[in-house]
């Protein structure tokens, strides 16, 4: 481990170095121009000496330092300090790195100049190490963007096109000489945009997961309610049920109602990840071409950051894998293979199984430490063959999706239809529902779909008993019922005769049924 020598640079000690030394420097006078910009860069080149002295130490670098450990140098010394720096690909003769969270916090976007602070700490260094450095922020927190990215230009010649302020070593004195005037403007403008936007980033508000998610029953209430709970904190979340119930459909809707909605949603399907690539496919890698190229792969992990990530089939992991995982969950922070930079993970784990982890567990194939780590909130989703009330929720939704996805008129189904619906046992749950619903949409010409391609046998009853299939059909056979009355109740707007000629039966016999299912006519005249 290192020793840790920039134990005592914090943030409040960093803005405090930077007090003295605007003292130090009023007493001297020595600023060529008075304006703020120039002022934080002599701010940032004074300091930018004792840093690198700090950070050294920590380190163990003596001597010139290579391009590999200047940048070690420069994120650790921003890292300390309460930035979230880590280092990205980079061409022969430029190093880059990306920042997630700026020391000074949000209020840099009040005062975006600080971030010349950057470009002068990491100008200096280089430009003492190296002769000559260009600094260029090609993206910024203060200017609105959703993190920094700093290009370092090592190499005089190549960078002659490049924008940036550019400083080099000149009788032991560091020069600068800055252009960012129009960089400056430019800040101005997409902080104006920033502040000006309207929407749910400014307003803060969140999705409600009851509009992504279709359901009915007690069990899925159940669900929802959970979810609801869950939604604002950053507990972890375990999401257990078969194939095709959807439990990326939840995690996707804990996210939307979460602080973090506006951040990325990464889904993993931890099962299609090789064995040999797991620690890389999570946490990244980094290689060194001997062209002086620096190539990087960022993982799951810091793809997310911020965000949340959704880890799909976790019972499917290794030993191995889960060991590496659990790790990052323990210590709330990791380092690419191959790297160097420790990077802290900001992100908030949804993970599911298909499998009841507790019985692997036990079988010894998945660790207890791990599930303990994960199962913080556990939530089941119940197979649609044990929620059938929820059946006619999702069939209005589906089909109404798939009106507006082909651009046709909306359809309904019909009584043989319904009854297939219904008594079908679903063992692909609802993806299965989805498919076969577009399906039939696709292949019925007229308004009413009359047959959906499954086949009904002995077990779809939902899995009961001989002495309760009669009560179940008659319960079947009432829903259909009502849901004709209601699709052509709506269809006609609440026209009796019309859905008296359409059903074959006369209005007084429609009126017999809207009366026996409490259904009034006149509900549907208006819609």
């Amino acid at each position: 481990m290192k020793n840790k020598q920039l134990s005592r640079l914090t943030p409040i000690s960093f803005l405090q170095a930077f007090v003295i030394q605007s003292i130090n420097l009023g007493r001297k006078k020595s600023l060529e121009q008075s304006d703020n910009d120039n002022y934080i860069q002599h701010l940032g080149l004074s300091a930018s000496s004792c840093f690198e002295a700090t950070a050294r130490k920590q380190l163990e670098y003596e001597g010139a330092l290579t391009h590999d450990q200047y940048a070690d140098v420069i994120i650790d010394i921003k890292n300390q300090i309460g930035g979230g720096f880590s280092r990205v690909s980079s061409d022969v003769g430029a190093i880059r790195v990306e920042n997630t969270r700026c020391p000074f916090g949000d209020r840099v976007k009040e005062t975006p100049e600080l971030c010349q602070m950057t470009s002068s700490v990491f100008g200096g260094i280089a430009a003492r190490n190296f002769g000559y450095a260009k600094v260029e922020l090609k993206k910024r927190i203060a200017a609105g963007d959703t993190h920094c990215e700093v290009s370092i230009h090592l190499d005089r010649d190549s960078s002659q096109e490049q924008a940036g302020d550019a400083y080099y070593s000149q009788d032991g004195a560091i020069i600068s000489k800055s252009n960012h005037s129009e960089t400056i403007v430019q800040v101005e403008e997409k902080t104006a945009q920033n502040w000006c936007h309207c929407g749910p980033a400014e307003t803060g508000a969140r999705q409600n997961p009851r509009n992504i998610v279709i359901g009915q029953s007690p069990s899925m209430g159940e669900v929802l309610n959970s979810m609801e709970i869950v939604a604002p904190t950053l507990a972890n979340v375990l999401i257990g049920g078969e194939t095709g119930v959807g439990k990326e459909i939840i995690a996707r809707a804990i996210h939307a109602a979460s602080g973090r909605n506006q951040e990325k949603f990464v889904a993993v399907n931890c099962g299609a990840i090789a064995e040999s690539l797991i620690e890389s496919a999570l946490f990244g890698h980094e290689k060194g071409a001997f062209t002086g190229a620096y190539n990087v792969h960022k993982g799951f992990f810091e793809r997310a950051c911020t965000g949340t990530l959704f880890l799909d089939e976790i019972d499917s992991l290794s030993l191995s894998g889960q060991a590496k995982l659990l790790r990052i969950l323990q210590e709330g922070e990791f380092e690419r293979v191959g790297g160097r930079q420790v990077i802290k993970a900001d992100v908030r784990i949804i993970a599911a199984s298909n499998r009841p982890l507790k019985d692997l567990v036990t079988a010894g194939d998945f660790r207890k430490d791990l599930f303990y780590r994960l199962n913080i909130v556990p939530i089941h989703i119940p197979p649609l063959r044990d929620r059938r009330e929820d059946i006619g929720a999702l069939a209005d939704y589906f089909l109404k999706q798939l009106s507006d996805k082909y651009q046709k008129p909306k359809k309904s189904l019909g009584e043989q239809a319904w009854r297939k619906v219904m008594l079908y046992d679903w063992p692909g749950n609802v993806r299965e529902l989805e498919n076969v619903f577009e399906r039939a949409f696709l292949f019925t010409r007229g308004p009413i779909i009359e047959d959906i391609p499954v086949e009904l046998n002995d077990s779809d009853s939902g899995s009961v008993s001989d002495g309760n299939l009669n009560m179940i059909k008659k319960k079947v056979a009432r829903e259909i019922e009502i849901k004709m009355l209601q699709d052509a109740l709506t269809r006609f707007s609440g026209n009796v005769s019309a859905v008296a000629r359409e059903m074959e039966i006369t209005p007084r016999a429609v009126h017999q049924k809207l009366k026996k299912h409490h259904i009034e006519a006149a509900a549907y005249r208006n819609k």
